[in-house]
């Protein structure tokens, strides 16, 4: 008898394969946040649109969610138009399953100012594509730099 399951007689060997299948997903899930994180530093728009589902829901808190692909797009092309990004310093990065949390810190140039700003970001993924990105961070910070109150964090 030929079965993709492993029998559940031997509780510890099914707790490996378990541990080990859940071990992989993740970081298939984690490898792919960290390769879009290098596309958002590239700033193609066509790559950085290639990683969202069809209708994909990017909210880049404080500002209001954007909904869909094209819109996703138009979003990063007005972006990379007012700024550039520097790579990113990505803290911590956890997965679980379809879902991957972020802790890093973005830089960006903005004309001669440096920005960086401590976010948090939640992915979920949908069949290798990124669903839902939310990004929390403070835009006080952001406008603090930019107007040259505050040095840039790291």
């Amino acid at each position: 008898m030929v079965t993709s399951e492993l029998p559940t007689i031997c509780p510890v060997v099914h707790h490996r394969y378990d541990s080990v299948r859940f071990w992989l997903e993740n970081a298939e899930s984690i490898v792919l946040i960290r390769q879009f994180m290098q596309a958002c530093v590239r700033a193609d728009l066509d790559e950085f649109a290639s990683y969202f589902c069809e209708d994909a829901i990017w909210w880049n808190s404080p500002w209001p969610p954007v909904k869909g692909r094209a819109a996703i797009r138009e979003t990063l092309r007005i972006g990379a138009g007012r700024m550039t990004a520097s790579p990113w310093d990505i803290r911590h990065i956890i997965a679980d399953g379809d879902v991957v949390m972020t802790e890093r810190v973005d830089h960006f140039q903005i004309g001669d100012k440096r920005i960086s700003v401590p976010c948090m970001g939640i992915f979920e993924l949908r069949n290798g594509k990124i669903a839902a990105w939310r990004d929390y961070w403070d835009l006080k910070t952001f406008e603090a730099q930019l107007h040259g109150s505050a040095p840039a964090n790291s």
